[in-house]
């Protein structure tokens, strides 16, 4: 790997994120917060509707216009649903049999660096920062600090070095991120429990891109200099590293970030790309690619592709009084951590994993996956008991048809009890219940790269 591996920091172009000076009562309470084209162009404007004028962009959005991208809000920014001649459900199989390009730039990517950053990070959420090896990367949950143990956002975290981290946030998020991130670096009782001090930064402008599918490898094989190629195999999934990639005029970009993962179940590299570099490090990949093995995808193909792959989408399957718990993440606490009540909401989320028959709490919900009867089920959608009482039980927070199984496939939270696999219940669709059971996720095997 050394080819490949490097530690260097690049925190060039970046923002620091200043807090109001008041927020102590606040930030321990929560604030209120498919397959077919028009059924995801629906979902996204009717969920993401925001005044043109207030609406970013980011640095692929004339690439987009110019490959044909329909653009609607998202997360405070004009983001592709899909493109031209190119259906939502074609754009989805193309991405599970070959590979798509999606522009993630809308996310928040952030830098915390300093001899307290491990501890601040594993203050606010319930992970082994600590533990984390270097270019290592774990899924977490930032935390309220109250009775409910609410997700204030999920996040990607990545240990760059000894005392570095790079982590990911939801756009959609990013006022109240920054706010909360703000409270906790200035609150002066956890910072006496740190070793020392930390600093964040924003990466302001900086362009994410996803490369995703069973050809991402030899796409990006193609563009690794410095003989990384032969490397490849060895970067496994949830690892990063740093490489340059060879452009299309025959230069060198920057040593870039690039991580092995994704949000679509498909083997796939997420690049963390400087401003000034993004447009042409995404013009060389779809130029390896070429246009039979490598499209731009846009945020319905994304849709459909992570909720097969039993994906959460923060605001809808996860928000802030939601715990990880309920949420079925109890696997991103590591073993050391359960019994360590220093982490926001612990008190909540550590009695809820011990279940009521050894003397916790437990919990009164789940998320579950559901395979729908009949017409797609969307957010909202109430979840019934079989039988003659109906009595309501839960509530869809994703569904979409599926384009790989063909079935109509739906996540929610049902109540306790009733989230073994194979239970029937109902799902009222448009003022009819219909049947729908109970399903493990993923719906569709996913295909990360741990090795041969």
């Amino acid at each position: 790997m050394a080819a490949l591996v490097g530690s260097r920091a690049f925190l060039r172009t970046t923002r620091s994120v200043a807090g109001p000076a008041k927020l102590a009562a606040a930030f321990r309470q929560p604030t209120a917060l498919t397959a077919s084209s028009s059924f995801a162009v629906r979902r996204f404007a009717s969920s993401s509707s925001s005044d043109d004028a207030s609406l970013r962009k980011t640095a692929l959005y004339d690439l987009h216009i110019q490959h044909g991208g329909k653009m609607v809000p998202f997360g405070g920014f004009h983001m592709p649903v899909q493109y031209a001649g190119l259906s939502v459900s074609a754009s989805h199989h193309f991405t599970r049999e070959k590979a798509s390009l999606f522009d993630v730039g809308h996310m928040v990517q952030r830098h915390f660096t300093g001899p307290g950053a491990a501890a601040f990070l594993e203050a606010l959420t319930p992970s082994g920062i600590d533990a984390l090896a270097v270019h290592r990367s774990t899924l977490s949950t930032f935390l309220w600090a109250n009775a409910s143990g609410g997700i204030v956002d999920d996040t990607v975290i990545t240990r760059l070095g000894p005392q570095h981290f790079y982590v990911v946030t939801n756009a959609a998020c990013r006022d109240k991120d920054d706010a909360y991130l703000a409270h906790w670096l200035a609150d002066e009782a956890l910072q006496s429990r740190l070793p020392g001090a930390v600093q964040h930064e924003e990466l302001a402008g900086w362009g994410l891109v996803a490369l995703q599918g069973p050809l991402a490898k030899d796409i990006l094989a193609a563009r690794l200099a410095d003989g990384a190629a032969a490397d490849l195999p060895g970067l496994l999934f949830g690892s990063s590293v740093f490489a340059r990639l060879t452009l299309a005029d025959g230069e060198l970009s920057s040593p870039l970030l690039i991580s092995r993962g994704g949000y679509t179940g498909e083997d796939g590299f997420e690049i963390s790309i400087p401003p000034e570099e993004t447009v042409g490090v995404t013009e060389a990949l779809l130029a390896a690619g070429t246009p039979e093995r490598l499209q731009f995808a846009g945020l319905g193909a994304r849709d459909s592709l992570r909720l097969e792959a039993g994906m959460c989408l923060y605001g809808h399957d996860l928000d802030d009084t939601t715990s990880p718990v309920e949420a079925g993440l109890s696997w991103i606490i590591p073993k050391a951590r359960r019994n360590d009540y220093s982490f926001n909401g612990a008190e909540t989320i550590l009695e809820q994993l011990r279940p009521k028959s050894q003397g916790g709490a437990g919990v009164t919900r789940r998320r579950v996956g559901l395979v729908v009867d009949g017409a797609p089920a969307r957010e909202g959608a109430e979840i019934v008991e079989a039988g003659d009482s109906g009595a309501v039980v839960g509530r869809i927070t994703s569904g979409c048809p599926s384009p790989t199984l063909g079935k109509n496939i739906a996540m929610g939270y049902i109540k306790d009890g009733l989230h073994k696999s194979g239970t029937e219940v109902g799902v009222v669709v448009r003022g009819k219940t219909r049947r729908a059971v109970v399903t493990k996720m993923p719906f569709v095997p996913t295909k990360y790269w741990k090795g041969e």
